[in-house]
């Protein structure tokens, strides 16, 4: 009951962390979510016998299971080398590391040219870019 308590509280937390929008977040809920995994790994092996798992025991029901033990070893270093990774990623982005929410206008990359020329008092042209066509040519 207890490690289904605290996979339930790692895993909120993870989930928590993890809608947030900021890189650093998103790590340490990752980070979060791979401990509570491991401890799911760890309690598939039976939480009710805990001895080592390679023993002198004449009774081999009395030794624990090494396999969860060795997935959750290669958990352990698949979830460093994810998280090196993800932090590397934090480290080189930009200065803004958030991403953008519902409605929010993405920022223009290019500044407004200062309006400096003088204006023109003859009639605008009607010319059209070679590229367009009008939409009757476009559909033919």
């Amino acid at each position: 009951m207890t490690v289904a308590i605290a996979v339930g509280l790692l895993t909120a937390g993870a989930v928590y962390l993890l809608m947030k929008r900021e890189m650093l977040r998103v790590v340490l809920g990752f980070i979060l979510l791979g401990h509570a995994g491991n401890l799911v790994l760890i309690s598939a092996g039976g939480t009710h016998q805990r001895t080592e798992p390679f023993g002198t025991a004449a009774d081999a029901s009395a030794v624990a299971d090494p396999l969860p033990q060795a997935f959750v070893l290669t958990a352990i270093v698949i979830a460093f080398a994810i998280t090196i990774f993800m932090l590397v990623l934090a480290v080189t982005g930009g200065e803004n590391d958030d991403t953008r929410g519902e409605g929010e206008v993405p920022p223009d990359p290019l500044p407004e040219e200062p309006n400096d020329a003088e204006p023109n008092d003859a009639e605008p042209k009607d010319e059209k870019p070679i590229d367009e066509k009008p939409i009757e040519e476009v559909r033919r």
